[in-house]
C-alpha cells in the first residue's frame, strides 16, 4: 500500500517562510503536507513531475467580493486562475446578509454601482436561501468550491438589519439599545465562523466617494458613526480574536490615521488599512502613509496596509461606468438607466459643470484616457487616441470628446484608463515595505472593466522576474505566509509538515498574464472582462488538483474556513 495519496517530485520548493528556496519532493495525505524531502515515486498513488518548476504554497487574497459569484463559479475567477488558493469574502462591509427577504431585491441593487455585479447575475445566479449570517455561512459552506473562503462579518447589512433602511442610510446614531444588538449580533455571527468585520467609509464630505449606492447616495458604512466602529472594536477585543478591515477616507489624513489606530488600539487585532496606492504626480501621499505604517510597527500598533500592487487598468464604456462617482456632477450625471444617462452625458447644459470638476481618483488625468473602441466608421480614425490628442486635433475640449462620442455611439465606446500609478520607482518604493500587502484583487467585483484578480501572477512576472524587485523567497511569503498570519488562517501560507496542501506548481520563466478577452459566462445573460493565466502547470487546494496546465479540472475541494478554518475543523472535513 503507498505512504502517500499523491507526490510532488523533483521540483524547486519555494515554502513562502523566506528560507531559501531548495529541490525536494512532497507527499501528500488526507489533504496535508505529510512528508518533505526525498520520496520515493513507489511510495506514491500518483506523482506530479515538477521537474523544472517552481512549487510554493498557494496565494491568499485579502481583498475580494465573491460572496455572489461563488454560487455559480466555484472556482472564483479570475482568482482561481492565478494562483489563489484561498480569499476573504465580504470586505468593505459589503454583502448579503443578516438580509430580510423583503430586502434582497435592494441589496442586490446596492451591488450593482458600489461594486458593480450585474443584476441579472445575482438574481438568477444567487440561491438566497438564507436570513440570517449563520445561515448564509451554512449555503457558502454546502456550495460546491475549487477554493477555501475566509468570510469578514459585513457590516452594511447589519446595520441596515438592527436600524431600518432608512436610518441607516440617513446615518443617524444609533440608540444605546441598538448598539448592544449589532454587538450581540457581531458576536453571533462569529461565533458561525465570521473572521472580523470589515466597512467601507468614504465619507461624503471627503475627497475620494467614489463608490456607491446605485442610485449615487452614500452607502450606509459611509455615513455610520465613529462610536458604533468603537463597539465593534470592542467585540475582538472582547473576544481577542478576529481582525478588520477598513477603507477610511474623510479629507483629514491625519484624523483618519489617528481613527485607524484607534481601531487597533481598542481591540488588540489586526487592522488593514485600506489602501496603500501610488498617485504619480503626488508620490508624497504614498510616502506619508508608508512612514506612518512603519511608526504603528514601531509603536506596537496593529495596523497593516493593503498596497495596490497591479497596473491593471479600467477598460470602460458609460454603460455601467461608476469610478468617477467622487466628482458629484459625474456621479449625478451617470446614474440612472442607460436613457437617462446617455440624455445627461449628451446635455450642453452640464457640460461646463463636468470640465470644472474633474474625476481624480481611480484613474490617472482624465485627458490621458485613451479612446480604444469607437464604434462608429467615421471615429475609427481616433482609435488609440488619448482625449487630451484627440482633442487637440479636433480643436475641442477632451470632455467634449469624450461625451459626444460616447453618445453617439449610444455608450458602447471603449475607453482605456491607465492607472494612477504606473510608474515603476513609485511601486518599488511600495514593495520595498516588507509588511505591505499585495493585491487589491477586488476579484468578484468591477466584472465588466477590471481584471486586477491577475495580481499574484504580475507579481512574479513583473517585480521578481523581470525587474528583480524582491526576491522569489520574499515574494511568496508576501502573497501567501504574510496575509494568512494577518487574518488567521490557521496553518495555511507556508509549505510545511501539517500545513494543508494548498500548493501551486507554476513554470517560473513562462508564467504569463493572457491578454484581456470578453467573456460571456455570467447567469442572466451577462458578460464579464478577464484575462486568464499561462504557466500554472498544477494548483492544489486541499490536497486535490483543481487546475492542471491552466485549465479548471472540476474538482471542487475548497471549504469555507470558519474562524480560520482550524485543526478542529480540517479533521471534520477530512473525515
Amino acid at each position: 500500500m503507498a505512504r502517500f495519496q499523491r507526490v510532488i517530485r523533483g521540483g524547486m520548493v519555494v515554502d513562502g517562510t523566506r528560507t531559501p528556496r531548495f529541490k525536494a519532493d512532497i507527499g501528500i495525505n488526507d489533504g496535508v503536507i505529510a512528508e518533505i524531502g526525498h520520496i520515493d515515486p513507489s511510495d506514491a498513488d500518483e506523482v506530479i513531475d515538477a521537474e523544472g518548476l517552481v512549487v510554493a504554497p498557494g496565494f491568499i487574497d485579502l481583498h475580494t467580493h465573491y460572496d455572489a459569484q461563488v454560487f455559480w463559479d466555484p472556482y472564483c475567477t479570475l482568482s482561481g486562475w492565478h494562483g489563489i488558493t484561498s480569499a476573504v469574502i465580504g470586505n468593505c462591509g459589503f454583502g448579503f446578509a443578516p438580509v430580510k427577504p423583503e430586502m434582497r431585491e435592494r441589496a442586490m441593487m446596492s451591488m450593482t454601482r458600489v461594486e458593480a455585479i450585474p443584476l441579472e447575475s445575482m438574481k438568477e445566479g444567487m440561491p438566497w436561501d438564507w436570513v440570517t449570517f449563520a445561515e448564509f455561512l451554512d449555503s457558502v459552506e454546502k456550495t460546491p468550491k475549487a477554493m477555501n473562503l475566509l468570510p469578514y462579518v459585513p457590516i452594511s447589512p447589519l446595520l441596515i438589519w438592527v436600524m431600518g433602511f432608512d436610518r441607516a442610510k440617513a446615518g443617524e446614531m444609533p440608540t444605546d439599545e441598538e448598539h448592544a444588538e449589532m454587538a450581540r449580533l457581531l458576536h453571533e455571527s462569529m461565533d458561525a465562523g465570521g473572521c472580523g468585520w470589515s466597512a467601507q467609509r468614504m465619507l461624503p464630505t471627503g475627497p475620494a466617494s467614489v463608490q456607491r449606492d446605485f442610485d449615487g447616495t452614500p452607502m450606509p458604512t459611509d455615513v455610520m458613526n465613529d462610536e458604533t466602529c468603537r463597539v465593534f472594536a470592542n467585540v475582538l477585543r472582547e473576544r481577542n480574536d478576529g481582525f478588520m478591515q477598513m477603507l477610511l477616507v474623510s479629507g483629514d489624513n491625519e484624523a483618519d490615521r489617528e481613527f485607524y489606530e484607534e481601531m487597533a488600539t481598542i481591540s488588540g487585532r489586526p487592522m488593514i488599512m485600506n489602501v496603500v496606492q501610488a498617485f504619480d504626480h503626488k508620490p508624497e501621499i504614498h510616502r506619508a502613509v508608508l512612514a506612518w505604517l512603519k511608526s504603528c510597527r514601531e509603536r506596537g500598533i496593529r495596523v497593516v496596509g493593503q498596497g495596490l500592487t497591479t497596473d491593471a487598468g479600467f477598460t470602460f464604456t458609460f454603460e455601467n461606468w461608476n469610478l468617477f462617482d467622487d466628482a458629484q456632477e459625474w456621479c449625478d450625471a451617470t446614474t440612472g438607466t442607460l436613457a437617462e444617462r446617455k440624455q445627461k452625458l449628451g446635455d450642453p447644459a452640464r457640460r461646463q459643470a463636468l470640465k470644472d470638476n474633474m474625476p481624480r481618483t481611480a484613474t490617472g488625468p482624465l485627458p490621458d484616457i485613451v479612446i480604444v473602441g469607437p464604434q462608429l466608421d467615421k471615429n475609427k480614425q481616433w482609435e488609440d487616441h488619448t482625449l487630451a490628442l484627440a482633442a487637440e486635433k479636433m480643436g475641442k475640449h477632451p470632455v467634449d470628446v469624450m461625451l459626444d462620442m460616447a453618445v453617439e455611439e449610444n455608450l458602447e465606446t471603449e475607453f482605456f484608463a491607465a492607472p494612477p500609478n504606473g510608474s515603476l520607482e513609485h511601486l518599488k518604493e511600495i514593495v520595498d515595505d516588507p509588511y505591505v500587502l499585495f493585491g487589491v484583487s477586488d476579484g468578484g467585483a468591477h466584472t465588466k472593466f477590471l481584471t486586477a484578480g491577475r495580481y499574484p501572477t504580475e507579481t512574479i512576472c513583473k517585480i521578481v522576474r523581470d525587474n528583480g524587485m524582491i526576491s522569489l523567497e520574499e515574494a511568496h511569503w508576501r502573497l501567501s505566509a504574510l496575509p494568512a498570519q494577518v487574518a488567521g488562517f490557521t496553518g495555511r501560507g507556508t509549505l510545511t509538515l501539517g500545513a494543508p496542501a494548498d500548493i501551486i506548481v507554476y513554470d517560473y520563466e513562462n508564467l504569463k498574464v493572457l491578454p484581456d478577452e470578453i467573456a460571456h459566462d455570467l447567469p442572466g445573460n451577462e458578460w464579464r472582462r478577464i484575462q486568464r493565466a499561462s504557466g500554472y502547470r498544477y494548483v492544489l487546494v486541499n490536497g486535490e488538483v483543481t487546475i492542471r496546465d491552466d485549465q479548471q479540472t472540476e474538482t471542487y475541494s475548497g471549504r469555507l474556513l470558519r474562524n480560520g478554518g482550524g485543526v478542529q475543523q480540517m479533521a471534520v472535513a477530512a473525515e
